[in-house]
Protein backbone atom coordinates (compact mmCIF):
# COMPACT_ATOMS: atom_id res chain seq x y z
CA UNK A 1 0.00 0.00 0.00
CA UNK A 2 1.40 3.34 -1.05
CA UNK A 3 0.39 5.46 1.91
CA UNK A 4 2.08 6.38 5.16
CA UNK A 5 -0.69 4.83 7.25
CA UNK A 6 -0.75 1.55 5.35
CA UNK A 7 0.36 -1.85 6.67
CA UNK A 8 4.01 -2.49 5.91
CA UNK A 9 5.30 -5.15 3.55
CA UNK A 10 6.38 -8.31 5.35
CA UNK A 11 9.94 -7.70 4.24
CA UNK A 12 10.12 -4.55 6.33
CA UNK A 13 10.26 -4.61 10.09
CA UNK A 14 8.48 -2.00 12.16
CA UNK A 15 11.59 -1.00 14.08
CA UNK A 16 13.06 0.98 11.22
CA UNK A 17 10.14 2.36 9.25
CA UNK A 18 7.08 4.48 9.88
CA UNK A 19 4.66 2.87 12.28
CA UNK A 20 1.18 4.30 11.74
CA UNK A 21 -2.12 2.48 11.87
CA UNK A 22 -4.75 2.67 9.15
CA UNK A 23 -7.81 4.73 10.17
CA UNK A 24 -10.72 2.32 9.80
CA UNK A 25 -13.34 4.99 9.09
CA UNK A 26 -11.58 6.03 5.88
CA UNK A 27 -11.02 2.56 4.48
CA UNK A 28 -14.05 2.39 2.24
CA UNK A 29 -14.89 6.05 1.69
CA UNK A 30 -15.19 7.36 -1.85
CA UNK A 31 -12.45 9.73 -2.94
CA UNK A 32 -13.45 13.36 -2.58
CA UNK A 33 -10.44 15.68 -2.80
CA UNK A 34 -10.32 17.93 0.23
CA UNK A 35 -7.81 20.43 -1.15
CA UNK A 36 -6.11 20.92 2.20
CA UNK A 37 -4.38 24.17 1.56
CA UNK A 38 -3.28 27.62 2.63
CA UNK A 39 -0.56 25.78 4.47
CA UNK A 40 2.95 26.50 5.64
CA UNK A 41 5.76 24.28 4.39
CA UNK A 42 9.36 23.96 5.48
CA UNK A 43 12.28 21.77 4.42
CA UNK A 44 15.83 21.63 5.78
CA UNK A 45 19.02 19.80 4.86
CA UNK A 46 22.11 20.22 7.04
CA UNK A 47 25.55 19.22 5.79
CA UNK A 48 26.52 17.63 9.11
CA UNK A 49 25.06 14.10 9.18
CA UNK A 50 25.22 14.11 12.98
CA UNK A 51 23.29 17.37 13.31
CA UNK A 52 19.78 17.40 14.74
CA UNK A 53 17.22 19.31 12.73
CA UNK A 54 14.20 18.85 15.00
CA UNK A 55 14.40 22.15 16.89
CA UNK A 56 14.92 24.15 13.71
CA UNK A 57 11.86 22.57 12.11
CA UNK A 58 9.83 23.26 15.24
CA UNK A 59 10.96 26.91 15.34
CA UNK A 60 10.34 27.38 11.62
CA UNK A 61 6.85 25.95 11.79
CA UNK A 62 6.06 28.17 14.76
CA UNK A 63 7.01 31.18 12.63
CA UNK A 64 4.70 29.87 9.87
CA UNK A 65 1.84 29.06 12.28
CA UNK A 66 -0.25 31.93 10.88
CA UNK A 67 -0.63 29.93 7.65
CA UNK A 68 -2.56 27.13 9.33
CA UNK A 69 -3.67 26.12 12.80
CA UNK A 70 -5.54 22.90 12.12
CA UNK A 71 -2.66 20.41 12.15
CA UNK A 72 1.11 20.17 12.18
CA UNK A 73 3.67 17.54 11.23
CA UNK A 74 7.39 16.87 10.99
CA UNK A 75 9.29 14.04 9.32
CA UNK A 76 13.06 13.62 9.68
CA UNK A 77 15.57 11.26 8.13
CA UNK A 78 18.34 9.85 10.28
CA UNK A 79 20.85 7.99 8.10
CA UNK A 80 18.07 6.41 6.09
CA UNK A 81 15.57 5.89 8.92
CA UNK A 82 12.46 8.04 8.86
CA UNK A 83 10.79 9.48 11.96
CA UNK A 84 7.34 11.11 11.71
CA UNK A 85 5.07 12.94 14.11
CA UNK A 86 1.85 14.69 13.06
CA UNK A 87 -1.52 15.44 14.62
CA UNK A 88 -4.28 18.02 14.79
CA UNK A 89 -3.42 21.13 16.77
CA UNK A 90 -0.90 23.95 17.04
CA UNK A 91 2.82 23.34 16.68
CA UNK A 92 3.42 23.87 20.40
CA UNK A 93 0.77 21.25 21.26
CA UNK A 94 1.55 18.60 18.66
CA UNK A 95 5.25 18.32 19.51
CA UNK A 96 6.12 17.45 23.09
CA UNK A 97 9.59 16.72 24.42
CA UNK A 98 9.39 12.96 23.85
CA UNK A 99 8.33 13.55 20.24
CA UNK A 100 11.23 15.93 19.66
CA UNK A 101 13.71 13.44 21.06
CA UNK A 102 12.49 10.86 18.56
CA UNK A 103 12.64 13.25 15.57
CA UNK A 104 16.34 12.71 14.91
CA UNK A 105 18.19 13.41 11.69
CA UNK A 106 19.85 16.12 9.62
CA UNK A 107 17.19 16.43 6.91
CA UNK A 108 13.43 16.82 7.18
CA UNK A 109 10.14 18.39 6.23
CA UNK A 110 7.60 20.34 8.29
CA UNK A 111 4.01 21.34 7.60
CA UNK A 112 1.18 23.36 9.16
CA UNK A 113 -2.27 23.30 7.61
CA UNK A 114 -5.93 24.02 7.81
CA UNK A 115 -8.52 22.27 5.65
CA UNK A 116 -10.38 24.24 2.99
CA UNK A 117 -12.84 21.40 2.58
CA UNK A 118 -13.53 17.87 3.70
CA UNK A 119 -12.19 16.05 6.69
CA UNK A 120 -10.09 17.42 9.50
CA UNK A 121 -8.78 13.95 10.28
CA UNK A 122 -5.14 13.99 11.24
CA UNK A 123 -4.65 11.12 8.81
CA UNK A 124 -4.61 13.93 6.27
CA UNK A 125 -2.10 16.00 8.22
CA UNK A 126 1.23 16.27 6.45
CA UNK A 127 3.92 15.26 5.69
CA UNK A 128 2.52 12.23 3.83
CA UNK A 129 4.62 9.15 3.08
CA UNK A 130 4.85 6.29 0.62
CA UNK A 131 7.43 3.55 1.02
CA UNK A 132 7.97 2.85 -2.69
CA UNK A 133 10.26 3.77 -4.27
CA UNK A 134 12.99 4.59 -1.76
CA UNK A 135 10.62 6.07 0.82
CA UNK A 136 9.23 9.44 -0.28
CA UNK A 137 7.57 12.13 1.85
CA UNK A 138 5.72 15.22 0.65
CA UNK A 139 4.77 18.57 2.18
CA UNK A 140 2.48 20.57 -0.06
CA UNK A 141 0.65 23.90 -0.15
CA UNK A 142 -2.00 24.51 -2.80
CA UNK A 143 -4.82 22.82 -4.66
CA UNK A 144 -4.99 20.51 -7.65
CA UNK A 145 -8.08 21.34 -9.69
CA UNK A 146 -7.98 17.93 -11.40
CA UNK A 147 -7.36 15.93 -8.21
CA UNK A 148 -10.39 13.70 -8.68
CA UNK A 149 -9.30 12.76 -12.18
CA UNK A 150 -5.74 12.04 -11.00
CA UNK A 151 -6.99 9.94 -8.10
CA UNK A 152 -8.88 7.75 -10.57
CA UNK A 153 -5.71 7.51 -12.65
CA UNK A 154 -3.69 6.43 -9.60
CA UNK A 155 -6.23 3.78 -8.65
CA UNK A 156 -7.22 2.34 -11.99
CA UNK A 157 -4.16 2.69 -14.21
CA UNK A 158 -1.17 3.14 -11.92
CA UNK A 159 -2.56 0.65 -9.36
CA UNK A 160 -1.60 2.90 -6.47
CA UNK A 161 -3.79 3.09 -3.38
CA UNK A 162 -5.11 6.55 -2.48
CA UNK A 163 -6.11 6.28 1.15
CA UNK A 164 -7.07 9.80 2.22
CA UNK A 165 -9.19 12.57 0.73
CA UNK A 166 -6.14 14.80 0.31
CA UNK A 167 -4.92 15.99 -3.07
CA UNK A 168 -1.47 16.07 -1.49
CA UNK A 169 -1.51 12.28 -1.48
CA UNK A 170 -2.31 12.36 -5.20
CA UNK A 171 0.71 14.64 -5.72
CA UNK A 172 2.84 12.16 -3.77
CA UNK A 173 1.68 9.11 -5.71
CA UNK A 174 2.04 10.80 -9.09
CA UNK A 175 5.65 11.66 -8.31
CA UNK A 176 6.45 8.22 -6.90
CA UNK A 177 5.05 6.45 -9.94
CA UNK A 178 6.85 8.81 -12.33
CA UNK A 179 10.14 8.25 -10.52
CA UNK A 180 9.74 4.46 -10.81
CA UNK A 181 9.11 4.74 -14.53
CA UNK A 182 12.10 7.04 -15.06
CA UNK A 183 14.39 4.68 -13.17
CA UNK A 184 13.17 1.62 -15.06
CA UNK A 185 14.41 3.11 -18.33
CA UNK A 186 18.01 3.11 -17.14
CA UNK A 187 20.44 0.43 -16.09
CA UNK A 188 21.43 0.19 -12.45
CA UNK A 189 19.48 0.78 -9.29
CA UNK A 190 20.67 4.25 -8.35
CA UNK A 191 18.26 7.14 -8.80
CA UNK A 192 19.84 10.05 -10.68
CA UNK A 193 19.19 13.77 -10.55
CA UNK A 194 17.95 13.49 -14.12
CA UNK A 195 15.41 10.87 -12.98
CA UNK A 196 14.12 13.28 -10.34
CA UNK A 197 13.76 16.19 -12.76
CA UNK A 198 11.97 13.93 -15.25
CA UNK A 199 9.55 12.81 -12.53
CA UNK A 200 8.81 16.40 -11.49
CA UNK A 201 8.33 17.28 -15.16
CA UNK A 202 5.70 14.53 -15.47
CA UNK A 203 3.94 15.75 -12.32
CA UNK A 204 3.78 19.33 -13.60
CA UNK A 205 2.40 18.23 -16.96
CA UNK A 206 -0.28 16.13 -15.23
CA UNK A 207 -1.30 18.33 -12.28
CA UNK A 208 -3.42 21.43 -12.80
CA UNK A 209 -3.92 24.22 -10.27
CA UNK A 210 -1.69 26.15 -7.91
CA UNK A 211 0.85 24.36 -5.74
CA UNK A 212 4.26 24.52 -4.14
CA UNK A 213 5.92 21.80 -2.14
CA UNK A 214 8.82 19.57 -1.29
CA UNK A 215 9.66 15.90 -1.68
CA UNK A 216 12.06 14.16 0.65
CA UNK A 217 13.47 11.12 -1.17
CA UNK A 218 14.95 9.16 1.70
CA UNK A 219 18.74 9.02 1.61
CA UNK A 220 18.84 10.63 -1.83
CA UNK A 221 17.62 14.23 -2.10
CA UNK A 222 15.45 17.09 -0.91
CA UNK A 223 13.38 18.55 -3.75
CA UNK A 224 11.55 21.90 -3.83
CA UNK A 225 9.08 22.72 -6.62
CA UNK A 226 6.59 25.40 -7.71
CA UNK A 227 3.67 25.29 -10.15
CA UNK A 228 4.02 26.70 -13.70
CA UNK A 229 2.15 29.88 -12.74
CA UNK A 230 4.02 30.44 -9.49
CA UNK A 231 0.70 30.90 -7.71
CA UNK A 232 1.69 29.47 -4.34
CA UNK A 233 4.87 30.80 -2.73
CA UNK A 234 8.11 29.00 -1.91
CA UNK A 235 11.57 30.44 -1.23
CA UNK A 236 15.06 28.99 -1.03
CA UNK A 237 17.86 29.88 1.39
CA UNK A 238 21.34 28.77 2.44
CA UNK A 239 24.06 29.36 5.00
CA UNK A 240 27.64 28.27 5.48
CA UNK A 241 28.03 25.05 7.42
CA UNK A 242 30.84 24.33 9.84
CA UNK A 243 31.17 20.95 8.12
CA UNK A 244 33.66 20.52 5.28
CA UNK A 245 33.83 17.99 2.48
CA UNK A 246 36.53 15.33 2.28
CA UNK A 247 38.70 17.68 0.19
CA UNK A 248 38.30 20.52 2.67
CA UNK A 249 35.71 22.53 0.76
CA UNK A 250 33.18 24.38 2.90
CA UNK A 251 29.67 22.97 2.64
CA UNK A 252 26.30 24.70 2.92
CA UNK A 253 23.06 24.05 4.78
CA UNK A 254 19.82 24.62 2.84
CA UNK A 255 16.22 25.56 3.54
CA UNK A 256 12.93 25.77 1.63
CA UNK A 257 9.98 27.65 3.13
CA UNK A 258 6.61 29.18 2.25
CA UNK A 259 7.83 32.59 3.41
CA UNK A 260 11.18 34.32 3.81
CA UNK A 261 10.41 35.08 7.46
CA UNK A 262 11.17 31.43 8.30
CA UNK A 263 14.46 31.65 6.42
CA UNK A 264 15.42 34.76 8.38
CA UNK A 265 14.39 33.36 11.75
CA UNK A 266 16.43 30.19 11.29
CA UNK A 267 19.59 32.16 10.48
CA UNK A 268 19.77 31.46 6.75
CA UNK A 269 20.33 33.91 3.93
CA UNK A 270 17.46 34.27 1.48
CA UNK A 271 18.70 33.23 -1.95
CA UNK A 272 15.52 33.75 -3.98
CA UNK A 273 11.98 32.58 -4.73
CA UNK A 274 11.63 29.50 -6.85
CA UNK A 275 10.65 30.36 -10.40
CA UNK A 276 7.39 29.12 -11.91
CA UNK A 277 7.77 25.43 -12.95
CA UNK A 278 11.16 25.27 -11.26
CA UNK A 279 12.46 22.34 -9.29
CA UNK A 280 15.54 22.53 -7.08
CA UNK A 281 17.15 19.19 -6.22
CA UNK A 282 19.61 19.12 -3.31
CA UNK A 283 21.35 15.77 -3.03
CA UNK A 284 22.49 14.45 0.34
CA UNK A 285 26.08 15.44 -0.44
CA UNK A 286 24.95 19.07 -0.64
CA UNK A 287 25.05 19.54 -4.41
CA UNK A 288 22.34 21.85 -5.78
CA UNK A 289 20.71 21.29 -9.17
CA UNK A 290 18.03 23.60 -10.62
CA UNK A 291 15.78 23.40 -13.65
CA UNK A 292 12.58 24.89 -15.01
CA UNK A 293 10.69 21.76 -15.96
CA UNK A 294 8.40 23.26 -18.60
CA UNK A 295 9.19 25.29 -21.73
CA UNK A 296 8.85 29.09 -21.53
CA UNK A 297 5.60 29.16 -23.52
CA UNK A 298 3.93 27.08 -20.79
CA UNK A 299 5.12 29.32 -17.96
CA UNK A 300 3.05 32.35 -16.95
CA UNK A 301 4.08 33.90 -13.65
CA UNK A 302 1.01 35.02 -11.67
CA UNK A 303 1.59 34.87 -7.89
CA UNK A 304 -1.42 34.88 -5.57
CA UNK A 305 -2.40 38.47 -4.77
CA UNK A 306 -4.13 37.41 -1.54
CA UNK A 307 -0.74 36.54 -0.03
CA UNK A 308 0.05 40.25 0.07
CA UNK A 309 -3.39 41.24 1.33
CA UNK A 310 -3.82 38.73 4.13
CA UNK A 311 -1.85 35.49 4.36
CA UNK A 312 1.80 36.48 4.54
CA UNK A 313 3.50 38.05 7.51
CA UNK A 314 4.38 41.71 6.91
CA UNK A 315 8.09 41.00 7.44
CA UNK A 316 8.17 38.51 4.56
CA UNK A 317 9.58 39.13 1.10
CA UNK A 318 7.58 37.39 -1.63
CA UNK A 319 8.77 37.32 -5.24
CA UNK A 320 11.12 40.15 -4.40
CA UNK A 321 8.40 42.37 -2.91
CA UNK A 322 8.13 43.47 0.71
CA UNK A 323 4.70 42.54 2.05
CA UNK A 324 4.96 45.44 4.48
CA UNK A 325 5.70 47.98 1.76
CA UNK A 326 2.84 46.70 -0.40
CA UNK A 327 0.39 47.05 2.51
CA UNK A 328 1.51 50.62 3.09
CA UNK A 329 0.70 51.32 -0.55
CA UNK A 330 -2.72 49.68 -0.13
CA UNK A 331 -3.54 52.04 2.72
CA UNK A 332 -2.32 55.02 0.72
CA UNK A 333 -4.51 54.22 -2.28
CA UNK A 334 -7.52 53.56 -0.05
CA UNK A 335 -7.14 56.99 1.53
CA UNK A 336 -6.94 58.72 -1.86
CA UNK A 337 -10.07 56.90 -3.00
CA UNK A 338 -11.96 57.99 0.15
CA UNK A 339 -10.94 61.61 -0.43
CA UNK A 340 -12.00 61.34 -4.07
CA UNK A 341 -15.42 59.89 -3.28
CA UNK A 342 -16.09 61.67 0.02
CA UNK A 343 -14.20 64.99 -0.17
CA UNK A 344 -16.27 66.38 2.72
CA UNK A 345 -15.88 63.30 4.90
CA UNK A 346 -16.29 63.71 8.65
CA UNK A 347 -13.92 60.92 9.80
CA UNK A 348 -12.53 61.67 13.27
CA UNK A 349 -10.27 58.67 13.80
CA UNK A 350 -8.84 55.66 11.90
CA UNK A 351 -8.89 52.32 13.72
CA UNK A 352 -7.56 49.02 12.33
CA UNK A 353 -9.26 45.67 12.78
CA UNK A 354 -6.28 43.67 14.07
CA UNK A 355 -3.90 42.38 12.98
CA UNK A 356 -3.22 42.28 9.24
CA UNK A 357 -4.82 45.65 8.45
CA UNK A 358 -2.61 47.67 10.82
CA UNK A 359 0.00 48.54 8.21
CA UNK A 360 -2.60 49.81 5.73
CA UNK A 361 -4.48 51.68 8.45
CA UNK A 362 -1.36 53.57 9.56
CA UNK A 363 -0.75 54.87 6.05
CA UNK A 364 -4.43 55.62 5.39
CA UNK A 365 -4.58 57.72 8.57
CA UNK A 366 -1.44 59.61 7.53
CA UNK A 367 -2.81 60.46 4.08
CA UNK A 368 -6.25 61.39 5.46
CA UNK A 369 -4.68 63.59 8.12
CA UNK A 370 -6.61 61.86 10.89
CA UNK A 371 -5.26 60.25 14.06
CA UNK A 372 -4.51 56.53 14.06
CA UNK A 373 -5.75 54.78 17.18
CA UNK A 374 -5.87 51.24 18.50
CA UNK A 375 -9.52 50.71 19.38
CA UNK A 376 -9.61 46.91 19.51
CA UNK A 377 -7.51 44.77 21.80
CA UNK A 378 -7.00 41.22 20.61
CA UNK A 379 -6.93 38.07 22.70
CA UNK A 380 -4.05 36.24 21.02
CA UNK A 381 -5.08 32.84 22.29
CA UNK A 382 -8.14 32.56 20.05
CA UNK A 383 -7.77 31.08 16.55
CA UNK A 384 -8.10 33.35 13.51
CA UNK A 385 -11.78 33.43 12.51
CA UNK A 386 -10.99 33.08 8.80
CA UNK A 387 -9.49 29.71 9.61
CA UNK A 388 -12.04 28.57 12.17
CA UNK A 389 -14.62 26.17 10.73
CA UNK A 390 -18.34 26.84 11.02
CA UNK A 391 -20.25 30.11 10.73
CA UNK A 392 -21.73 29.86 14.25
CA UNK A 393 -18.25 29.28 15.67
CA UNK A 394 -17.03 32.36 13.82
CA UNK A 395 -19.84 34.50 15.24
CA UNK A 396 -19.20 33.41 18.81
CA UNK A 397 -15.45 33.84 18.52
CA UNK A 398 -15.43 37.52 17.52
CA UNK A 399 -16.28 38.98 20.93
CA UNK A 400 -13.98 36.50 22.62
CA UNK A 401 -11.24 37.56 20.25
CA UNK A 402 -11.63 41.35 20.40
CA UNK A 403 -12.56 43.90 23.01
CA UNK A 404 -13.02 47.63 22.54
CA UNK A 405 -11.31 50.60 24.17
CA UNK A 406 -14.49 52.61 24.56
CA UNK A 407 -12.81 55.99 24.86
CA UNK A 408 -11.55 55.70 21.28
CA UNK A 409 -15.10 55.25 19.94
CA UNK A 410 -17.34 57.34 22.19
CA UNK A 411 -18.96 60.19 20.23
CA UNK A 412 -16.63 59.80 17.22
CA UNK A 413 -17.05 59.10 13.53
CA UNK A 414 -14.81 56.07 13.11
CA UNK A 415 -13.15 54.66 10.00
CA UNK A 416 -12.48 50.95 10.47
CA UNK A 417 -9.82 49.45 8.22
CA UNK A 418 -9.90 45.72 7.46
CA UNK A 419 -7.67 43.67 5.17
CA UNK A 420 -10.66 42.03 3.45
CA UNK A 421 -14.34 41.23 3.92
CA UNK A 422 -15.29 37.65 3.04
CA UNK A 423 -18.60 36.44 4.47
CA UNK A 424 -19.20 39.62 6.42
CA UNK A 425 -19.88 37.73 9.64
CA UNK A 426 -16.88 39.12 11.50
CA UNK A 427 -17.29 42.62 10.05
CA UNK A 428 -20.94 42.79 11.15
CA UNK A 429 -20.04 41.87 14.72
CA UNK A 430 -17.15 44.34 14.84
CA UNK A 431 -19.25 47.20 13.48
CA UNK A 432 -21.85 46.50 16.15
CA UNK A 433 -19.10 46.43 18.80
CA UNK A 434 -17.99 49.89 17.63
CA UNK A 435 -21.55 51.19 17.95
CA UNK A 436 -21.94 49.56 21.36
CA UNK A 437 -18.76 51.39 22.42
CA UNK A 438 -20.41 54.71 21.60
CA UNK A 439 -19.34 55.46 18.00
CA UNK A 440 -21.42 58.14 16.32
CA UNK A 441 -20.86 56.86 12.78
CA UNK A 442 -19.00 53.76 11.62
CA UNK A 443 -17.38 53.63 8.19
CA UNK A 444 -15.60 50.55 6.86
CA UNK A 445 -12.88 50.24 4.26
CA UNK A 446 -11.23 47.11 2.89
CA UNK A 447 -7.65 46.85 1.63
CA UNK A 448 -8.94 44.20 -0.79
CA UNK A 449 -11.61 44.54 -3.49
CA UNK A 450 -15.01 42.85 -3.08
CA UNK A 451 -14.62 39.07 -2.95
CA UNK A 452 -17.27 37.70 -5.29
CA UNK A 453 -15.84 34.40 -6.51
CA UNK A 454 -14.50 31.21 -4.90
CA UNK A 455 -10.81 30.41 -5.11
CA UNK A 456 -9.61 27.15 -6.66
CA UNK A 457 -5.89 27.45 -5.91
CA UNK A 458 -5.80 26.77 -2.21
CA UNK A 459 -7.62 29.55 -0.36
CA UNK A 460 -10.61 28.76 1.83
CA UNK A 461 -12.85 31.40 0.26
CA UNK A 462 -16.40 30.05 0.46
CA UNK A 463 -18.80 29.39 -2.36
CA UNK A 464 -20.42 32.40 -4.03
CA UNK A 465 -23.69 32.48 -2.12
CA UNK A 466 -21.82 32.67 1.20
CA UNK A 467 -19.86 35.76 0.11
CA UNK A 468 -21.35 39.04 1.32
CA UNK A 469 -20.31 40.84 -1.90
CA UNK A 470 -21.84 38.26 -4.23
CA UNK A 471 -24.30 40.06 -6.56
CA UNK A 472 -24.34 43.13 -4.27
CA UNK A 473 -23.06 46.69 -4.63
CA UNK A 474 -21.37 48.71 -1.88
CA UNK A 475 -24.59 50.34 -0.70
CA UNK A 476 -26.29 46.95 -0.29
CA UNK A 477 -23.24 45.51 1.48
CA UNK A 478 -23.07 48.45 3.90
CA UNK A 479 -26.72 47.92 4.80
CA UNK A 480 -26.13 44.22 5.55
CA UNK A 481 -23.01 44.91 7.60
CA UNK A 482 -24.60 47.80 9.48
CA UNK A 483 -22.04 50.48 8.62
CA UNK A 484 -22.73 53.98 7.28
CA UNK A 485 -20.71 53.34 4.13
CA UNK A 486 -18.07 50.95 2.87
CA UNK A 487 -15.20 51.59 0.47
CA UNK A 488 -13.41 48.68 -1.18
CA UNK A 489 -9.98 48.84 -2.76
CA UNK A 490 -10.11 48.95 -6.55
CA UNK A 491 -8.49 45.89 -8.14
CA UNK A 492 -6.15 47.95 -10.31
CA UNK A 493 -5.11 49.97 -7.24
CA UNK A 494 -4.39 46.74 -5.34
CA UNK A 495 -2.27 45.42 -8.19
CA UNK A 496 -0.42 48.72 -8.48
CA UNK A 497 0.23 48.73 -4.72
CA UNK A 498 2.21 45.52 -5.14
CA UNK A 499 3.84 46.38 -8.47
CA UNK A 500 5.09 49.71 -7.13
CA UNK A 501 6.77 47.86 -4.26
CA UNK A 502 8.68 45.61 -6.68
CA UNK A 503 10.74 45.85 -9.83
CA UNK A 504 8.41 44.36 -12.47
CA UNK A 505 5.85 47.02 -13.48
CA UNK A 506 3.96 44.63 -15.78
CA UNK A 507 3.66 41.78 -13.25
CA UNK A 508 0.38 39.84 -13.47
CA UNK A 509 -1.30 38.44 -10.34
CA UNK A 510 -3.71 35.62 -9.61
CA UNK A 511 -6.77 37.57 -8.45
CA UNK A 512 -9.64 35.20 -9.30
CA UNK A 513 -11.53 35.76 -6.05
CA UNK A 514 -11.96 39.40 -7.13
CA UNK A 515 -12.14 39.09 -10.91
CA UNK A 516 -13.47 35.60 -11.56
CA UNK A 517 -10.62 35.03 -14.03
CA UNK A 518 -8.62 31.84 -13.43
CA UNK A 519 -5.05 32.14 -14.67
CA UNK A 520 -4.39 28.45 -15.26
CA UNK A 521 -6.77 28.58 -18.21
CA UNK A 522 -8.48 25.23 -17.70
CA UNK A 523 -12.21 24.96 -18.19
CA UNK A 524 -13.69 25.61 -14.76
CA UNK A 525 -17.40 25.11 -15.34
CA UNK A 526 -20.49 25.37 -13.16
CA UNK A 527 -20.31 21.65 -12.35
CA UNK A 528 -16.90 22.17 -10.73
CA UNK A 529 -18.24 24.98 -8.55
CA UNK A 530 -21.31 22.94 -7.63
CA UNK A 531 -19.04 20.17 -6.37
CA UNK A 532 -16.93 22.79 -4.61
CA UNK A 533 -20.02 24.08 -2.85
CA UNK A 534 -20.96 20.56 -1.76
CA UNK A 535 -17.58 20.16 -0.08
CA UNK A 536 -16.98 23.68 1.26
CA UNK A 537 -20.27 24.84 2.70
CA UNK A 538 -20.51 24.88 6.49
CA UNK A 539 -23.22 22.22 6.70
CA UNK A 540 -21.13 19.74 4.72
CA UNK A 541 -18.06 20.43 6.84
CA UNK A 542 -20.01 19.90 10.05
CA UNK A 543 -21.50 16.63 8.76
CA UNK A 544 -18.05 15.29 7.92
CA UNK A 545 -16.81 16.28 11.35
CA UNK A 546 -19.69 14.48 13.05
CA UNK A 547 -19.16 11.39 10.91
CA UNK A 548 -15.49 11.11 11.87
CA UNK A 549 -14.42 8.27 14.11
CA UNK A 550 -13.19 10.62 16.82
CA UNK A 551 -16.52 12.45 17.01
CA UNK A 552 -18.49 9.23 17.23
CA UNK A 553 -16.64 8.01 20.29
CA UNK A 554 -16.54 11.39 21.97
CA UNK A 555 -12.88 12.20 21.34
CA UNK A 556 -11.59 15.57 20.17
CA UNK A 557 -10.86 15.71 16.41
CA UNK A 558 -7.64 13.89 15.62
CA UNK A 559 -7.34 11.97 18.88
CA UNK A 560 -5.99 8.59 17.80
CA UNK A 561 -7.90 9.18 14.60
CA UNK A 562 -5.35 7.69 12.26
CA UNK A 563 -2.38 9.41 13.87
CA UNK A 564 -0.22 7.90 16.54
CA UNK A 565 2.77 9.49 18.19
CA UNK A 566 5.14 7.93 15.77
CA UNK A 567 8.74 7.38 16.06
CA UNK A 568 9.89 3.80 16.10
CA UNK A 569 8.30 0.71 17.58
CA UNK A 570 8.78 1.01 21.34
CA UNK A 571 7.45 -2.43 22.23
CA UNK A 572 10.92 -3.64 23.05
CA UNK A 573 11.71 -0.71 25.31
CA UNK A 574 11.42 -0.68 29.02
Amino acid sequence: LSHHNSPLPASQSTDNVLNHTLPFHNLYSNYQPTNITMCGILGLLLADEDALINQMLFDGLTVLQHRGQDAAGIVTSERGRLHLRKDNGLVKDVFQTHHMIDLRGNVGLGHVRYPTAGSSSCAEAQPLYTNYPHGICVAHNGNLTNAEELAELCRNKLKRHVNTDSDSEVLLNMFADSLIRCESKEEGNDVTVENIFSAVDTVMKSCKGGYAGMYLINGIALVGFRDPNGIRPIVFGSRKSTTKSSNGTALNDYVFASESVAVDTLGFDLVRDLKPSEAIVITMDGKVHTRCCLPPEQIHHAPCIFEYVYFARPDSIMDGISVYESRLKMGEKLAYQIMERYPEHDIDVVIPIPDTSRTSAVQAAYILGRPYREGFIKNRYIARTFIMPGQETRKKSVRLKLNTIKSEFAGRNVLLVDDSVVRGTTATEIIQMARDAGANKVYLTSAAPPIRYPNIYGIDIPTRKELVAYERNEEEIAKILGCDWIVYQRLNDLEESIRESGEIPEQVYESSCFSGKYVTGEDIDSDYFSKLHEKRNDTAKEMRRLESGAAQVGLPPGSNDGCENLSNDKRGRA
